[in-house]
């Protein structure tokens, strides 16, 4: 029931991987699935409040908080310490593709709606918002000792932009596809992948190199000592030279590789896929040295922490996942519940179905960390009136009180039909039965 703005995501897809033909996977997070839920795993260390797969991430450089964006337009920012979290922020009018963490407080966003907000602090809105990019943002690179930030666009270019008033520093072209990747070497070159299989390195100043392989690349990184690493569309790693002379490949098969990460010491690289788990690697003899199966497959991004001991998943259940690179085995905490107490009876076939909504909706007074509003005294509240969430103005403008019977109109219909310019993801309950059970228990349980 969260509003979620998956619609022109789902329509595109990432664009990388949509012409590989696997985009239909997407649709599995978004349909109501009542036997996926967060306790049917464990301690497994998730921080779920996202209303949409994991798309970005990004840690903190004091390795206190992690940022994580998602298919839903949301950017959540997590203490990694209490594992809750701290402040959940809207601009985007869709899906969040790129985080960079900058200096202090602060972090960047870029959206499929080819805008680039920077934030810092607890304000509820960004400070700057940099506008040029003709098509989504793809990537986001922070280059510290240049106090610029790189973007990457599915239209074709780079762009880099003065943090200190927000101003244009250059645009880089030279990719013919939509360039899906960015990272620097020491002496400040980007580099840069694309979805025409080209692995460029631009310096600061003079001519660049480039090197086109056969297949689409959609990642990449850089370790300490300068190697670089890519994934591509064919289920290949690719090690490359600062020169871009070819070091090796592992080739994993199975499909496209979608996203890449290299610990901070450069020892083990962590790649996922849309038809593949959370792979770990050596990087010096490229050996695979463990495989993280799940749950939350398939995985959309990766990160480590500042100091490597921890590796972060954002998937396709709408969980960031905390593991150990060692053993590929659950690190971490897991977060605090938002149900309410002791009253929810997982048996109820109400409880059942709720299921899919616990992602974005809380059932306690002011729980609004999630992709939605908390659903606390929702029956015969006017929609869009819950203190402490930030509605779309489509919402605002509708003159809904929600029941039992407005709420089964809403899952017999479907969001967009019922709510015309909502950003919920579409999702219908068809079998009345299942209806009437969800709305009989949220009447009960939502008191």
């Amino acid at each position: 029931m969260a509003e979620d703005g998956v619609g022109a995501a789902l329509a595109r897809g990432l664009l990388s991987i949509a012409r590989t033909g696997v985009v239909a996977a997407l649709f599995s997070c978004f349909s109501v699935n009542p036997a996926l839920s967060q306790a049917d795993f464990p301690g497994s260390g998730a921080l779920s409040g996202h209303g949409g797969a994991v798309r970005s991430m990004a840690v903190l450089a004091d390795g206190r908080r992690l940022i994580s964006g998602g298919f839903d337009s949301a950017v959540i920012v997590w203490n990694l310490h209490t594992n809750v979290a701290q402040r959940v922020f809207r601009h985007h009018d869709s899906t969040v593709n790129a985080l960079a963490a900058l200096d202090a407080e602060c972090f960047a966003s870029g959206g499929e709606d080819g805008r680039i907000a920077l934030w810092c602090g607890d304000d509820e809105q960004p400070y700057r918002v940099l506008s040029g990019h003709s098509a989504p943002i793809s990537s986001l690179l922070y280059l510290r000792e240049r106090q610029l930030l790189a973007s990457a666009s599915w239209d074709r270019s780079i762009r880099l932009w003065r943090l200190s008033d927000g101003t244009s520093a250059g645009v880089i072209a030279g990719h013919d596809g939509p360039v899906t990747g960015l990272a620097h070497l020491a002496d400040g070159a980007l580099v840069s992948t694309s979805y025409d299989g080209q692995l460029r390195v631009t310096p600061a100043q003079g001519s660049g190199r480039t090197v086109r392989l056969e297949s689409p690349l959609n990642a990449v990184a850089v370790a300490g000592d300068g190697v670089i690493v890519t994934a591509g569309a064919d289920g290949k790693v690719r090690l490359f030279a600062a020169d871009l002379q070819a070091l090796g490949e592992r080739d994993l098969g199975n499909g496209p590789l979608n996203a890449l990460a290299v610990s901070p010491d450069g020892t083990v690289i962590a790649v996922a896929g849309i038809r593949t788990q959370v792979t770990l690697i050596r990087r010096q003899t490229l050996e695979v040295t463990g495989d993280i199966l799940g749950p939350g497959l398939p995985v959309w991004s990766l990160a480590f922490s500042p100091d490597g001991s921890e590796l972060f998943s954002g998937g396709v259940d709408r969980a960031v996942r905390r593991w150990n690179p060692l053993t590929a085995k659950p690190a971490g905490r897991e977060i605090a519940s938002a149900a309410p107490p002791e009253r929810i009876a997982e048996n109820e076939e109400g409880a059942r179905v709720f299921r899919a909504c616990r992602a974005c909706h809380g059932l306690i007074a002011g729980d609004n960390s999630r992709a939605g509003p908390s659903l606390h005294g929702i029956m015969g509240r006017k929609i869009a009136s819950a203190p402490g969430y930030s509605y779309s103005q489509a919402l605002k403008q509708r003159d809904i009180v929600w029941s039992k019977e407005t709420i089964a109109k809403l899952f017999e219909v479907g969001p967009n039909a019922y709510l015309p310019g909502t950003k919920m993801p579409e999702q219908t309950i068809p079998d009345p039965q299942a209806r009437q059970a969800l709305v009989d228990w949220l009447d009960r349980i939502t008191r």
